[in-house]
Order: structure tokens, then C-alpha cells, then sequence
């Protein structure tokens, strides 16, 4: 059994915040009636981690490892579903070092384009996310590349833990927050600025109950890895290093259909004229399916995490899409 991690303390975290600052967004917050939505006498209060440079929050971590990590001369080597891949793109861009991104063939065209767009090199290798993961980690032993993990390591969990931050000083005093979960890396990290004083709801796709299954066996397990949000949220087992954080802090831990996740895309676009991704949605998915019931004067966090998809196209000046 893997040793525990030690707490991310909130000095660290908020040390990380400092030094995010220059190179990342403080992403808005919007409050909302939750009637638009058929949630009466509730409270929304959406945070939009989408509009962050690379399209979702993981430009955070990615960014932590770049400027608190010695950078080879290889550069660095991430493995993604696709969110993890632009946002680590994006960073090694932005300090002038290489990077080789590793993704599965289940990555959406508009995550690679942008992978791409970055100037990364970008190789295409298995189905699954542990299928890329694998391949990097040969890639890193051999090239001499430092890893950047999308989930599982100290770097990422202190990147993604200034969501939290942020998000508190921006709307103190939520009752809940939702956020999808995929790795765990996001939840992770907002467990530890929490640490309880707000309830935590981690949402997962039926097709990928990764944390869910953790918290049952009481350690990480292997766990299906599919549905219709499998390019973000369906790595094959959550990390290591974000279970304890979990199981100390997590309110609670539900399952959402991929026609719930599909139809919170739906409504967002309806609503507010929010475009995310199905990963980005899953948080909105709970409340709309009834998996998590908010309660009447309640306000609620919602974490909108991730917009890397091709749901709106726009037409080209010659009338072509």
C-alpha cells in the first residue's frame, strides 16, 4: 500500500495561488435562479473554470509543475483524454518548453486541433487514457522528459486546489459545490482548501464510476472506463494521492446518465448560452436528474469545468461550416 500523502496545507495552496497568478485567469462567477432550470427557490452559483486559458481548469496544474519544477531539456510529456494534453501545451507554449502529448484515439478533434495549435507533438496511442499514460511513461524513462501527471501527483492537486480558493473568496458560504470527477485531481485539490467547511459532491458518469467504486472498496480500484464523457472524465482508477483527501472530506459521491449529462449540455446552451463539454456538465447533470436534491433556499456551487468541444461550429465567411 502506497504511503499517504502528506495534507496539502492551505499556506501551500495559497502560495500556489501567488505564483499562478501572472499566468492564469481568475475565471467569473454567475448567479443564477435556479427556477431557469426547474430548480425552484434554489440558488446557483456557477463558476466558469471553462473561460481558463486551454478551455478547463487544468491549466492550473499544468502550470504549477512548469514554474516549481526544473524543466529538462527534453521538455515535458503528459498524458490526457485531451483537456490535460491542451492545458500542458499551453503552459510549456507559454515558458518556452517542449512538450510531447500522448492521448487516446477517444480524444475529441477539437482537443487535438488545439493540442496541436500549441505546438506540442502530439501522439495518438490506444483507446483508453491508460492506454496514453502508458506510452508516456515509456516516453519520460527514455527521453528523460519530467511527467506531468493529470491527476496523481503533488504539482497538479496544488494547481487545481486555487479553484477552490478562488471560487470561496468569490461566493463564501455555499451549501454545497458539485464537480465532476474523473482522475480526481480537481476534486483532490478543492478537499483541501475545504477541508469540510463547505460540502463537496463528486459526480461521475454511470459509464465511469472511478471515485464511486474507490469509496466502496475503501481504496482505488479498477473501475469501467466509458460513456459519453470518456475523453475527461474515464481514467481506468482514481489517484492515489487524492483518496485519502476523498474519503476525509467528500460529502458524497453520485452517478449520473449519459442522457442527464447530455441533456445539462442541452440546458446550459438554452439557458445561459454556456457551451461546455460533456466532462464540463456532469456537476449541472446531478441536480438536473435529481441524483443530488438541493433543498429549498439553498445556494449551490456548480463547477463548470471544461469547454474543448465541437457542439456549436460557426459558418465561414463563404457560407461554409
Amino acid at each position: 500500500m502506497s504511503p499517504q500523502p502528506p495534507l496539502l496545507p492551505a499556506s501551500r495552496i495559497r502560495e500556489t495561488a501567488r505564483l499562478l497568478q501572472p499566468h492564469v485567469r481568475r475565471t467569473p462567477v454567475v448567479e443564477i435562479d435556479g427556477a431557469d432550470f426547474g430548480l425552484d427557490g434554489v440558488t446557483l452559483v456557477f463558476k466558469l473554470e471553462f473561460l481558463q486559458h486551454a478551455g478547463s481548469f487544468k491549466t492550473r496544474g499544468a502550470f504549477t509543475h512548469l514554474l516549481s519544477r526544473p524543466v529538462p531539456e527534453a521538455g515535458v510529456v503528459a498524458a490526457s483524454g485531451g483537456n490535460h494534453g491542451a492545458a500542458t501545451a499551453y503552459a510549456a507554449m507559454k515558458a518556452g518548453k517542449r512538450a510531447t502529448i500522448f492521448v487516446p484515439s477517444v480524444a475529441s478533434p477539437a482537443k487535438l486541433a488545439q493540442i496541436r495549435g500549441y505546438g506540442a507533438e502530439l501522439r495518438i496511442v490506444g483507446n483508453r487514457y491508460d492506454d496514453a499514460l502508458a506510452a508516456s511513461l515509456e516516453f519520460a524513462a527514455q527521453s528523460g522528459a519530467a511527467q506531468i501527471h493529470a491527476f496523481d501527483q503533488v504539482e497538479t492537486l496544488l494547481g487545481q486546489a486555487t479553484v477552490a480558493h478562488e471560487f470561496e473568496s468569490q461566493a463564501p458560504g455555499l451549501d454545497a459545490v458539485l464537480v465532476g470527477v474523473g482522475g480526481g485531481g480537481l476534486i483532490g485539490g478543492m478537499t483541501a482548501w475545504y477541508q469540510g467547511r463547505t460540502p463537496l459532491v463528486a459526480v461521475e458518469p454511470r459509464a465511469a464510476p472511478t471515485l464511486s467504486m474507490a469509496l466502496e472498496a475503501g481504496h482505488p480500484v479498477d473501475a469501467p472506463a466509458g460513456g459519453i464523457a470518456a475523453d475527461s472524465l474515464a481514467p481506468r482508477r482514481v489517484g492515489a494521492l487524492m483518496f485519502p483527501l476523498a474519503q476525509a472530506f467528500i460529502q458524497q459521491a453520485v452517478l449520473v446518465d449519459d442522457e442527464a449529462i447530455a441533456a445539462a449540455q442541452k440546458s446550459l446552451w438554452t439557458n445561459l448560452r454556456i457551451v461546455v463539454e460533456p466532462g464540463g456538465a456532469a456537476a449541472m447533470a446531478a441536480l438536473l436528474q435529481g441524483a443530488w436534491k438541493a433543498t429549498k433556499g439553498q445556494r449551490v456551487g456548480v463547477l463548470l469545468c471544461g469547454a474543448n468541444t465541437t457542439a456549436v461550429e460557426f459558418a465561414d465567411p463563404a457560407g461554409q461550416r
